[in-house]
């Protein structure tokens, strides 16, 4: 089991940017397929970026062009960065990561099973 510490989360205006992190420790990150999703109040957690061991990554819609996942393997972190963000990405984020479901399959809504305590990030309109 890997444990995820996530910050960089704020309050920031429509139109900024934030870098979340996602600090793992136990295990390698090499070793996992690493996701971010996010839940807003009243909503269901929802997909929003994953990068595969190999290094491939996926997004939801509503956030190509505008965030961008990486990893550090040697530092072991994932990031997030988000840009021109909008009212509509206020949600906590949480980073999150499994060694058996691939990246894709995290686009498709299946939950991996290594999860942070999650990160709010606010945008004010």
């Amino acid at each position: 089991q890997v444990q995820l510490a996530e910050s960089g989360g704020g309050l920031v205006q429509a139109g900024g940017s934030l870098r979340l992190s996602c600090a793992a420790s136990g295990r390698p990150i090499s070793m996992y397929a690493m996701g971010w999703f996010r839940q807003a109040p009243g909503k269901e957690r929802e997909f929003v970026a994953a990068v595969s061991r190999g290094g491939n990554t996926y997004y939801t819609d509503s956030v190509k062009g505008r965030f961008t996942i990486s990893r550090d393997t040697a530092k072991n972190m994932v990031y997030l960065q988000m840009n021109s963000l909008k009212p509509e990405d206020t949600a906590v984020y949480y980073c999150a990561a499994d060694p058996k479901i691939l990246a894709r399959d995290m686009a498709a809504m299946r939950l991996p099973g290594d999860w942070g305590q999650g990160t709010q990030v606010t945008v004010s309109s």
